[in-house]
């Protein structure tokens, strides 16, 4: 990795900050800047409210990172011009492509071994507060019959990287937004019905909440394995202002018996965790109890703000990259003994990308 300290006296002062947290911290500075661009955004023109991005850091230009930001970030300190990302004027990264991001039936990742479904309309989704779903003009069909996952299958096939689905190893069904149990049931089976008739054999991962029971859980594993809940846990405080009320009625302290029903029945387990709207101790409890769990490492997201209502939303401390930085010790501590890691394929907002701790994920 090559220096980053020349430049601007405002963007030179603003990185070495940003240095003496990552050394303080342990983290490689490369890390600590993705993690920061995930939480300040991007100034561009034009301005949009969020889009898929790849970047390549000046200072390790061989690995691509693909990012989701507010590309209208007016107070950001990163600026996007003509493909040039800079920091105070100062050039950090090469931007090789943005889209728009708008709710498609579903994409690819991780070379066309995975695919994310969003079989219904998340524009539709009333949301919660933290969601910047709500914020776009979406035109996203709700996927809620067999054939309508046919079509999507089919449709799928054609954009895959070799046009063999039959590669695929894990299929999430994201931006569920199913309100009822049964209905989420139903749902999966008849994915998995799909995926019989288009020989994939993948495992389903379903981002919910609302699935609960032992009965589900047993009910999947006759028809639906392999199979991994996602539990979305997203916060472990105030609850009930930021999470809609599917969400909300799922009280923190429950959420490890319902990984222990999923886990009793044979299936993977893990969740997702919005970093940056729950203080540090709430974060450490909430992430402690759920650590013993899981199978898969769980999916922690940097907190974006899109507008000022989201800005007040953050807990204390959560507007600067420290909080992140001791977020992702606190996380490291927790999940370290496990064996656990991210993959950078999984999650576009996170708080690993060169390192987890002293371990290295990548070869820069």
């Amino acid at each position: 990795m090559t220096a980053l300290l020349s430049g601007p006296p405002g963007a030179v002062s603003t990185l070495a900050a940003w240095e003496r947290l990552a050394i303080r911290y342990r983290v490689p500075v490369e890390d600590a800047l993705l993690i920061a661009i995930n939480l300040h955004g991007i100034d561009a023109q034009p301005p949009r409210h969020r889009a898929r991005v790849q970047v390549r850091l000046s200072s390790a230009p061989t690995v691509p990172w693909q990012l989701i930001v507010p590309l209208n970030a007016t107070g950001s300190p990163f600026r996007l011009d003509e493909g040039s990302l800079t920091l105070g004027g100062m050039p950090i990264a090469t931007v090789e492509r943005v889209d728009a991001d708008d709710a498609v039936g579903g994409y690819f990742r991780n070379g066309g071994a995975a695919a994310t479904l969003n079989p219904n309309a998340r524009s539709r989704c009333v949301g919660c507060a933290f969601c910047p779903n709500t914020l776009e003009a979406a035109a996203d069909p709700r996927l809620s019959e067999e054939r309508d996952l046919r079509e999507l299958f089919s449709a799928l096939r054609e954009q895959h990287p070799r046009r063999d689905l039959t590669e695929l190893r894990e299929v999430t069904v994201s931006t569920g937004c199913f309100e009822r149990e049964a209905a989420a049931i139903d749902h999966i089976r008849a994915l998995r019905k799909v995926l019989g008739d288009y020989d994939i054999a993948a495992r389903v991962s379903f981002l919910t909440s609302v699935l609960q029971s032992q009965e589900a859980f047993y009910s999947l594993a006759e028809e639906a394995v392999p199979f991994v809940l996602r539990l979305t846990a997203e916060c472990f405080t105030r609850r009930d202002l930021l999470l809609k009320a599917s969400k909300a009625r799922l009280a923190a302290q429950e959420m490890p018996e319902v990984l222990q029903r999923a886990l009793s029945t044979g299936h993977g387990t893990s969740f997702t965790y919005i970093v940056g709207l729950d203080d540090l101790d709430a974060l450490r409890s909430g992430v402690g109890a759920l650590a013993p769990f899981v199978t898969e490492f769980p999916n922690f997201q940097v907190y974006q703000a899109h507008n000022s209502v989201m800005t007040g939303l953050r807990t204390a401390g959560a507007g600067d990259l420290e909080y992140y930085l001791r977020a992702r010790e606190v996380i490291e501590e927790i999940t370290g003994p496990s064996g656990l890691r991210p993959a950078a394929w999984e999650c576009y907002r996170p708080l690993w990308y060169f390192t987890f701790a002293d371990e290295a994920l990548v070869d820069p």
